[in-house]
């Protein structure tokens, strides 16, 4: 469908899949030898290779074994070469309900309950000193987060890994992870800073989830201004090597934290490869996800610093660890069936531009 594969960016829909049964993935070339992947330097993300296999015998190429690494399985087929539908991701959220309850229940105890009802149980219920309190209150901030942190480091940094990004070497882990890196790092630089004093100042060790959210706004900002002006990838980014066209800020969060986090391994990097690249509205809903977090990441955070920086102590230290949650359970309420609606309108134009073609 040729209506549907272009777009702002490259496409390049091999014409010689429609003679197959399945439309090929990305080449990689690690090492001199040619895999299913991508190559920071040589293979941009989208450049199809032909094969003569067939939905009944799909061939699989060995996965190389340099040194440092090993590398899973890459490829995935779509067996479709009429492009009767989008290309599916084979991924859905119904069936991890359960999981995603009982995770995030966690993180709202952990980074909302724990460092409120500390500050308030040994402020005002103990005689320990200022310094004290803000010392065990900050010791126990996080651990989920710290937790999951070192777990999703070790799924990717495995030799055997299932998740790891399409064509990266064990070290590069994802670009989620090195974002959070750097969040962490601003965040512990507050709380740090905040508990040597006698006396902590109280309305900065208020703001570490503004801190954060505010780091990942301006990530997501920037790199969507750098697309539309048309800059290359500096570096890579998840599975979009060095070189390549930029994509929506969001892209790279949904790959890895879709792949990592929620099990769907290299496979739905793979897949989410192929929908973006088929599906131009698939492209425009990621565009405006990215605003709609960017710049609600950025709004968020300057009402919140506003109001610590502004009102008494006991309610400003409340507000700081409330509001940027409460937020982001809002807007991911209005993501949900905004992109619901998003797929069904890409299904529905999808199956009318096939008819009129």
């Amino acid at each position: 469908m040729a209506s549907h594969t272009a777009s702002t960016e490259p496409l390049t829909a091999d014409t010689s899949a429609q003679a197959s049964n399945t439309l090929q993935v990305p080449v990689l070339q690690v090492e001199g030898q040619t895999t299913n992947g991508s190559n920071d330097d040589e293979e941009r993300l989208g450049r199809p290779t032909s094969t003569n296999a067939t939905s009944q015998n799909v061939s699989r190429a060995a996965s190389p074994r340099p040194p440092s690494a090993l590398y899973p399985h890459t490829q995935v087929t779509y067996e479709d070469p009429d492009f009767a539908r989008p290309p599916p991701l084979n991924y859905s959220l119904r069936a991890r309900k359960k999981a995603i309850v009982i995770f995030w229940t966690l993180i709202v105890v952990d980074s909302i309950f724990v460092p409120i009802a500390l500050y308030f149980g040994l402020w005002y219920g103990t005689d320990l000193s200022p310094n004290a309190v803000f010392s065990i209150s900050t010791a126990t901030l996080g651990t989920v987060s710290i937790v999951e942190y070192f777990v999703r480091f070790r799924r990717l940094w495995r030799k055997d890994s299932s998740c790891r990004v399409i064509g990266a070497q064990r070290w590069y882990l994802d670009w989620f992870h090195w974002n959070l890196s750097v969040g962490w790092f601003f965040v512990m630089i507050e709380l740090i800073a905040g508990t040597c004093p006698e006396n902590p100042p109280i309305r900065l060790l208020a703001i570490p989830p503004s801190t954060m959210v505010f780091a990942i706004g301006c990530q997501l900002l920037l790199l969507d201004i750098l697309r539309l002006r048309g800059v290359r990838a500096p570096c890579r980014i998840s599975s979009l090597p060095v070189g390549a066209p930029l994509r929506p800020g969001i892209y790279a969060y949904i790959e890895d934290v879709v792949a990592v986090d929620g099990s769907g391994g290299t496979e739905f990097r793979q897949r989410l490869n192929l929908r973006y690249q088929a599906s131009k509205v698939f492209r425009e809903m990621l565009h405006r996800l990215t605003l709609f977090w960017a710049l609600g990441c950025m709004g968020i955070t300057i009402v919140t610093v506003a109001i610590v920086f502004t009102i008494q102590r006991d309610a400003a230290y409340v507000v700081g660890w409330t509001v940027p949650f409460i937020w982001a359970g809002v807007w991911t309420a209005i993501t949900i069936p905004w992109v619901q609606r998003s797929l069904q309108y890409e299904e529905e134009q999808w199956t009318s531009a096939k008819w009129k073609a």
